[in-house]
């Protein structure tokens, strides 16, 4: 296929008009099973250092407030770019050979690498078509391994991160995406939000999503990851700083063990496991560990496990470093779980250790005590089990279990089981935990 040498219309100029503005009918509409009533909408927003709120509400028939909204280039991407080409309105008639591409649109070097690099794949060209007969209807074209095909015969994810990068930010836009993984391989999700994290630092635009995926969760910062809660009485919480894991099991709907034992991260989740499995094996079994993420995260469920408000008995811990708050629990030792677990089995000049490990005692001893060496405590378990030929999981359960067994004093570990063992027996009584 050549590419067409007619050079393209001179399309008309778009001035801005009622529907470049957003309003809540937009997204609340009144239909025939519902009616909007006695509703609002509260925003928070920065302008330099100052916060400014406003509100827009809903009495009976129309939304006030409009004129106090600030305003900021929006791009509202929908749910509509993951349908395929053919099934949109009024594309289906485009699909004729008998037309002809009037306009070109070729992307610019550095947009095509962003998506040969997001798919992994390598395209020689890429651009948005539009045929003779709709000016206003684009079609995504791509050109890999000599090959030129359009939106009709592409992949679902070709096309979805077609229409999605043919979008140009302005800087400083507000950019809402819906459903930001749908259609799209696990891989393709990691590397497309590595990208729109590079966008976001070139062009001062902020990105807001929606997504179900943890992969996508796993590459935000914590601070970037709000989930909405919903209780047992309906209304809802908002949590900040969650874990792909505590995100994923709120959404699942599977069976679950006896008790939730919320823990910062897997690393603390590996501790309380082994010192269950040491000191009370059978109540380990009942127990599901769900990292949370942040200790804030750890502090908002304490209130409602406090609260009483968990429809399954339910215990939260935080490492040892943190405040005890109401509802919480703290780890065993006063530091964050690795210093607890290094430290004390170096006191106890590693003890059984490297019988557990399968390894020379000198070489386990020298591959700890390096690790300590290092700042960040957060890499001693990786340090050690690299200079160990072992992966970081057998380590850390080995380390964990050796620390449980001759470093941990049976009234601290009663700290840790007996919490449990409460919640499980409080909610079969059926009266609240009554921290």
């Amino acid at each position: 296929m050549s590419l067409p040498t007619t050079p393209p219309p001179k399309r008309p100029s778009r001035k801005p008009t009622l529907k470049d503005t957003y309003f809540p009918t937009d997204f609340l509409p009144d239909t025939p099973w519902e009616k909007v009533q006695s509703a609002q909408i509260a925003y928070s927003y920065r302008e330099g250092s100052p916060s400014k709120q406003g509100r827009l509400n809903k009495t009976q028939v129309r939304w006030r407030g409009y004129r106090s909204r600030p305003k900021r280039t929006v791009e509202y991407i929908d749910l509509s770019r993951v349908q395929p080409v053919s099934s949109r309105v009024g594309y289906s008639r485009l699909a004729n050979p008998q037309l002809k591409e009037v306009s070109i649109e070729p992307w610019e070097k550095k947009k095509l690498a962003r998506l040969s690099q997001i798919m992994a794949r390598t395209y020689d060209s890429a651009r948005m078509g539009v045929i003779e007969t709709d000016l206003h209807k684009k079609v995504s074209v791509l050109q890999a391994n000599g090959k030129i095909y359009s939106g009709f015969h592409q992949g679902a994810g070709e096309t979805t991160m077609s229409d999605l990068l043919d979008y140009q930010f302005q800087p400083g836009a507000l950019v809402l995406i819906d459903e930001i993984e749908t259609s799209l391989h696990p891989r393709v999700q990691r590397r497309l939000i590595r990208d729109l994290a590079e966008q976001c630092r070139q062009n001062d635009v902020q990105v807001i999503l929606t997504t179900h995926s943890p992969y996508i969760l796993d590459e935000l910062p914590l601070e970037a990851r709000i989930y909405i809660l919903k209780q047992d009485d309906g209304s809802r919480q908002i949590v900040t700083g969650v874990s792909p894991e505590f995100a994923m099991t709120k959404m699942d709907e599977e069976n679950h063990p006896e008790c939730d034992v919320f823990v910062e991260d897997k690393t603390a989740e590996v501790l309380i496991g082994e010192v269950l499995v040491t000191h009370k094996p059978t109540l380990w079994d009942k127990c599901q560990g769900i990292p949370y993420g942040s200790a804030q995260v750890g502090y908002a469920l304490g209130l409602m496990s406090a609260g009483d408000r968990f429809p399954r008995p339910t215990c939260v811990f935080v490492d040892g470093d943190q405040e005890k708050k109401l509802g919480c629990f703290v780890l065993p030792g006063g530091e964050a779980p690795e210093i607890v677990v290094f430290r004390g089995l170096e006191d106890k000049n590693w003890a059984d250790l490297h019988t557990r490990l399968n390894r020379g005692f000198s070489n386990v001893a020298d591959a700890c005590k390096q690790a300590m060496t290092y700042s960040d405590h957060h890499d001693w378990i990786r340090h050690a089990a690299n200079k160990l030929l072992l992966s970081t999981t057998i380590l850390w359960h080995a380390m964990c279990g050796e620390w449980a067994r001759v470093c941990l004093p049976k009234d601290e570990a009663e700290e840790v089981i007996g919490p449990i063992e409460q919640a499980i027996l409080t909610f079969k009584k059926g009266s609240p935990a009554g921290w």
